[in-house]
């Protein structure tokens, strides 16, 4: 199951990338026509706006994956092994939960807007509201892998804090760590 998730993750930044590159082109593209020809790409704006929302979502699930977000680690770093772990089984059964309300949430949404026509592709406005959905579907799976292992006893006590408290630290820890690595080499 990891490797499915591992290759998904990959899947899912070649989209972001995708749509990165679409999002370029058409922004891009739309400024030049503008300014240089008086015309434009009619649906440059719509179709850029909804490929941000679903890069953000789908960066959410594969920086969920990687543990990359952000959040205090200070309190938990303290606590002995098994308060780690009652922290984080507690911290992903919320987590499992936010995640059941933003599905239901999007859902309803999406259905609302099902017959809502966006004005310049005429495409259903669902379509919004579809990251929502299918970023709940995929982080609910990774949340629930997280605890399977956690309950099952197949996590490492090192990945038992599983928040960064910010990217410098984290750069700052690898730095030393390959620091005191290369002076146990040394010795």
């Amino acid at each position: 199951m990891s490797r499915w998730i591992e290759r998904c993750c990959r899947g899912i930044e070649a989209l972001i990338a995708a749509a990165l590159a679409v999002m370029v082109v058409l922004v891009f593209g739309n400024v030049v026509l503008r300014y240089g020809f008086n015309s434009g790409i009619t649906v440059s704006e719509e179709v850029s706006r909804w490929l941000f929302i679903w890069m953000t979502f789908l960066g959410a699930v594969v920086a969920l994956k990687e543990h990359g977000h952000l959040g205090v680690d200070m309190v938990v770093q303290k606590l002995p092994p098994l308060g780690k772990k009652v922290c984080l089984a507690v911290g992903h059964v919320v987590m499992l939960y936010i995640v059941w309300l933003l599905f239901q949430g999007s859902v309803a949404q999406a259905r609302i807007n099902w017959d809502v026509t966006a004005p310049v592709t005429g495409a259903s406005m669902a379509i919004v509201y579809a990251s929502g959905v299918v970023f709940s579907i995929l982080a609910g799976l990774i949340l629930a892998l997280d605890l399977l292992r956690l309950l099952t006893g197949r996590i490492a006590e090192s990945d038992l804090v599983m928040v960064q408290e910010s990217e410098e630290a984290v750069q700052l820890q690898q730095i030393l760590g390959a620091k005191d690595e290369a002076q146990g080499a040394r010795r």
